[in-house]
């Protein structure tokens, strides 16, 4: 069981307000109204806290500026009492701004609720109860804790108390003009550990949090949201997710009937993010009419899975020994030395002569001992990703002819931008370590600015097509882990988003790429719509200036082997100390080790006691396998460090 120990701080109104106050409505929950330093209908005693009125807000003109100066057990209740109607369910809620982190908020209905979560700083958070009375008066308010770190001094700033006598009557806000999200979430046996945030991308602002639930419950809440890109955050401050270590925890964002996310096994925090565009233009100026007609109107996911089922439906899979004929047909060089060789797009050097040239349909591998011996068939999406199953395996939207060489020096590696190139091949393809920049820097394959598009709108081809298996792929091998994010939707981690973004707007639609899509359609029968509708990869996906990179820290991400009922060890980085915390869950033994996705080892460690420090000199926004092993259990998770 986990324990925690708070002293807390208290601030106590006395001050009762009867009159003028409708039924389940608070008076001055919005904080506009003060008398000098003092919002009305609100009252302080203890003189180890001030609120003040402040023009740092949430909504409106003023918020309630507390300032919690003492760390003694003395109240820290800020209440009034409202009349209620018995028997009838009431949504409480406040927002409160944490500036350090070492201050929580409690809300107080008829009793002591929900916390806040103090470690998200920086940003407004709503705690939220539903309450249904039993008499006709109640007490609601705040109370403030400190946590490890406080000082002695801290600034908590509080607005929009709802339901306030400046809310909306009842059936004016009810339905949803824009874009209703539902956020449903079931909690493990330690609810209070989870909580999450909502946010908008473009302001960074937080349009809605939830914190401190109860154990073993549902919850259900939706957003009313405008055109625009979000962002969803789901924290548990233990480490170990809301599944399947203490409890059978999920949540799922859902509109419209699709499922944006959803899992559970996250360790301590996952994040996603999405857009929304109502627009009937698809965001791009364009109407999508003939073949892609079903899916004109739609935007986001959904315009998604109308392409999906187009492109499925009309996908007659061919022969893995058909795309030699495909290649003979198909892929010619009649752009850039224009001598009808076959295109190798490991090869081409689109501005001057090729290293090599490949023109008999002889020179197909084969054997290879370096570049020029002959070509193959370049998976960009590795048949190891899905397990060399059909149609992905044939499908020739993603498979590009490449030098053989070539080819298997790529092997699985996922695409990104290489900092330090172990290998560059004569056309300057390289492979290496990726950039610091980029947001991982594992090992990856890099093409020339020439292709990068071309590989790009493959990507977001595979993605649409494979809508109904892709969320299976990740875990297949650590480089399907390190592109792929479990999900049907985004289907890609925030770093390979961003990235297939800038490819696919710096390398923009070509006539090769035009002419082979429409070789594709004559050949399998479906096209790549990102081809024929460019704009619809930023309606799906985004922009990329909007897109989350990775921060200093440990992120459990994911998973990749045994049920994390076995796992009984979490691992946290100290940012204080720059150190790796270890810590075990049961009275046992066991060794650590640290390996990065290139195979080595860069750290073991004996883990012999419940708490482990490392001071490890390890890359940051790089991902690890952090693989525990003891007498129990054989254990390998996947961090972000």
């Amino acid at each position: 069981m986990k324990l925690f120990s708070y002293r807390s701080i208290m601030l106590f109104i006395v001050s009762i307000f009867l009159n003028n106050i409708t039924h389940g409505q608070i008076s001055n929950g919005s904080f506009e109204s003060w008398t000098s330093n003092s919002p009305e209908e609100w009252t302080t005693i203890d003189n180890g806290i001030t609120i003040s009125p402040s023009s740092f807000i949430r909504s409106g003109n003023y918020s309630a500026k507390v300032t919690v100066m003492t760390n003694s057990q003395s109240s820290t209740d800020l209440r009034q009492t409202i009349s209620v109607t018995p028997g009838q369910s009431y949504t409480f809620s406040v927002w409160v701004y944490h500036t350090e982190g070492s201050v929580a908020a409690r809300l107080y209905v008829d009793g002591y609720r929900n916390y806040s979560n103090e470690n998200i700083t920086g940003q407004w958070q709503k705690i939220e109860y539903v309450y249904t009375p039993t008499t006709s008066s109640i007490e609601i308010g705040l109370r403030f804790y400190d946590r490890n770190g406080f000082d002695g001094n801290e600034i908590v700033y509080v607005d929009d108390y709802q339901p306030s006598s400046s809310q909306l009557p009842p059936g004016n806000g009810d339905s949803c003009l824009e874009t209703e999200i539902t956020l449903s979430l079931t909690t493990d046996n330690y609810g209070y550990e989870t909580s999450w945030i909502l946010k908008d991308q473009s302001t960074g602002a937080t349009i809605s949090s939830g914190s401190q639930y109860q154990s073993n419950k549902s919850y259900t809440e939706s957003f009313c949201l405008p055109d625009g890109d979000y962002s969803f955050t789901i924290y548990d401050s233990y480490g170990d997710g809301i599944c399947c270590f203490y409890g059978y925890g999920s949540y799922s964002l859902d509109y419209n009937g699709q499922t944006i996310v959803s899992g559970g096994d996250f360790g301590g925090s996952e994040l996603t993010y999405f857009s929304i565009s109502t627009g009937s233009n698809n965001g791009g100026g364009s109407t999508l009419d003939g073949y892609y007609s079903s899916a004109d109107g739609l935007s986001g996911f959904q315009l998604k899975s109308a392409l999906h089922t187009i492109i499925k439906d009309s996908h007659t899979p061919r022969s893995y020994s058909s795309i030699w004929n495909f290649y003979s047909s198909n892929s010619r060089d009649i752009y850039y030395e224009n001598d009808n060789s076959l295109l190798d797009i490991y090869s081409e050097n689109p501005n001057g002569a090729d290293p090599y040239v490949y023109t008999s349909t002889n020179s197909q591998c084969g054997n290879y001992s370096g570049e020029g011996d002959c070509y193959n068939r370049e998976h960009s999406f590795p048949k190891s990703w899905f397990s060399s199953s059909a149609p992905m395996e044939s499908d020739i939207h993603h498979i590009f002819l490449t030098d053989g060489y070539v080819n298997s020096k790529r092997g699985s590696y996922p695409y990104g931008e290489v900092g330090s190139a172990s290998y560059i091949s004569a056309n300057g393809s390289k492979l290496g370590s990726g950039t610091s920049t980029s947001g991982y820097t594992g090992i990856v394959f890099e093409p020339i600015d020439e292709f990068k598009g071309d590989i790009a709108r493959a990507y977001f081809y595979m993605a649409t097509r494979y809508e109904d298996l892709i969320a299976g792929w990740e875990n297949n091998n650590a480089y399907s882990d390190a592109i792929l994010n479990g999900t049907s939707s985004t289907a890609f981690e925030p770093w390979a988003v961003q990235l297939l973004l800038n490819w696919h707007i710096n390398d923009p639609v070509s006539q090769k790429e035009i002419a082979r899509n429409e070789a594709a359609y004559q050949y399998q029968g479906n096209r790549n719509p990102f081809i024929d509708h460019p704009e619809l990869v930023s309606n799906i996906w985004g922009n990329s200036s909007s897109r989350l990179k990775s921060n200093k820290e440990v992120l459990n991400i994911r998973s990749i082997s045994q049920d994390q009922q076995q796992r009984n060890y979490q691992i946290q980085y100290s940012e204080n100390n720059n150190e790796l915390i270890v810590k075990v869950k049961k009275n046992y033994t066991g060794q650590l080790s640290i390996i990065n996705l290139s195979g080595q080892q860069e750290y073991l460690i004996n883990v012999d006691q419940p708490e482990t420090r490392l001071k490890a000199n390890l890359k940051a926004n790089t991902i690890y396998l952090f693989h525990f092993d003891s007498e129990e259990v054989d254990h390998t998770v996947k961090f972000i460090y």
